[in-house]
């Protein structure tokens, strides 16, 4: 049954609030970035462990509303026994060493809705190191490419998804939702606000007929956070 279209408690004036740039304060001592070689070796050994056709992309965050790279088609998908959650934690990117913030990985169990974008035919090792660029946060990583096998109306498909690895030195494991709250009411970096990474992800979510539950609960709480901090001391 399609979910009642009830606005969000977390706005763009209210982003606005906490929207700002901080400078990047670069990768963490002993966390280096991957080198191009790297990532263009890890493209390959993707692909010679499943040698796709056509290249299919899940996503389930920002890649919905900042893909990156060129797609022909999308169409909804569920990844069984993956859900999305804000268990990373950033010192770059949306968060400072002083005030660290959080991003979302798909972490394991339950079930994720979102989207698959068919990539184009060509080039598939220079899209899928595009991607690595783009989403492995550090040397090592927690941010993982896999294989997983998702749902869609048309029927399984495997499709390349990034996932949190718990051995990753950024993995926050299972925070409480008021905890997460705090944080991305909070942090920003040199990408833009936490807030702003949630306001994007819920609006495209919303777009595609898709509610978490989850993020609509955390959306009102941080709209709740920011009007504590910024309004509520104006007042």
């Amino acid at each position: 049954m399609p979910h009642a279209r009830l606005p969000m408690a977390l706005t763009e004036e209210l982003v606005a609030l906490v929207e700002r740039t901080e400078p990047d304060p670069g990768p963490l001592p002993g966390i280096p970035d991957p080198t191009e070689d790297e990532l263009r070796g890890l493209a390959a050994r993707l692909l010679d462990a499943h040698r796709p056709a056509p290249l299919w992309l899940f996503a389930y965050g920002s890649l919905i509303w900042k893909p990156e790279v060129e797609h022909v088609e999308h169409v909804p998908a569920t990844a069984p026994g993956w859900h999305r959650r804000f268990c990373m934690r950033l010192t770059r990117w949306r968060g400072t060493r002083e005030v660290p913030g959080l991003m979302m990985a798909l972490d394991r169990g339950g079930s994720c809705a979102g989207v698959v974008y068919r990539l184009p035919d060509a080039d598939h090792h220079g899209q899928v190191t595009r991607l690595l660029l783009r989403e492995t946060d550090g040397n090592p990583a927690t941010n993982v490419p896999r294989w997983i096998q998702v749902a869609t109306p048309r029927g399984p498909i495997r499709a390349l998804a990034f996932v949190a690895s718990p051995r990753g030195p950024a993995y926050a494991g299972r925070l409480p939702l008021p905890a997460v709250a705090a944080t991305v009411a909070r942090a920003a970096g040199h990408w833009g606000s936490c807030a702003q990474y949630l306001y994007n992800t819920v609006c495209k979510l919303e777009e595609h007929g898709i509610r978490d539950r989850n993020l609509w609960m955390l959306q009102a709480l941080v709209a709740e956070e920011i009007r504590r901090l910024h309004l509520t001391r104006a007042a």
